[in-house]
């Protein structure tokens, strides 16, 4: 399920721990993000990473974010009515989400809850990046819009449409390292072959 350039990306989810003499609590914690680099997938032995930057989400348009299930179906918190709440730490991006509201987002609980669903992903447009060729690691330095953060029930897997959208996003970068290899190489043989002939001439 790819939309309008979105991004996915999946990250761990945890439950808080109820306190003592608390009654039942059913919000959910977890980072949306964090901004430690990650490997993406590998290709001909290379591992091509992602990061993203700690000033990313500094004008990112997080007006009414809305927390699902696999990124679909019905809404389960959200901003506007403040069941859903953002903010950006020293780590990245944590959500905290009361899922009290109705039977199913209570129901979702317990799946988070008894670790049958224990990851989360939030939908993302990217406004600007950058690429290091050196450590093929493209970095994510401003983000336009968060659309949902999501329980999932599988993480992205470089099989999926979702992997395989963010693996075209490196095509260019991966075709432009060949192209500068390839001149390198190129530049290299001419110099040998210079070198040969001046040791020719000399000889």
């Amino acid at each position: 399920m790819i939309r309008d350039n979105r991004e996915y990306r999946s990250f761990k989810l945890e439950t808080r721990a109820k306190e003592e003499n608390e009654e039942k609590s059913y919000v959910v914690r977890g980072y949306a993000s964090t901004f430690e680099p990650y490997v993406l997938f590998e290709s001909d032995g290379v591992k091509y990473s992602e990061q993203i930057d700690a000033k990313a989400f500094d004008e990112a348009d997080m007006s009414d974010v809305i927390f699902l299930y696999n990124h679909e179906g019905m809404v389960y918190a959200r901003q506007k009515n403040g069941t859903l709440k953002l903010s950006v730490d020293k780590h990245g991006l944590l959500t905290e989400t009361d899922l009290s509201s109705t039977t199913q987002s209570r129901e979702l609980f317990e799946a988070i809850q008894s670790d049958l669903v224990d990851q989360m992903s939030f939908a993302f447009t990217v406004r600007e990046d950058s690429y290091d060729s050196k450590t093929h690691t493209r970095t994510i330095l401003k983000i336009d819009k968060v659309y949902d953060v999501s329980a999932v029930s599988i993480p992205a897997n470089p099989g999926t449409d979702i992997c395989v959208a963010t693996r075209s996003k490196f095509d260019g970068f991966i075709e432009a390292e060949k192209v500068e290899l390839l001149e390198r190489e190129k530049l290299e043989a001419r110099k040998s072959e210079l070198l040969k002939k001046l040791k020719g001439e000399v000889e």
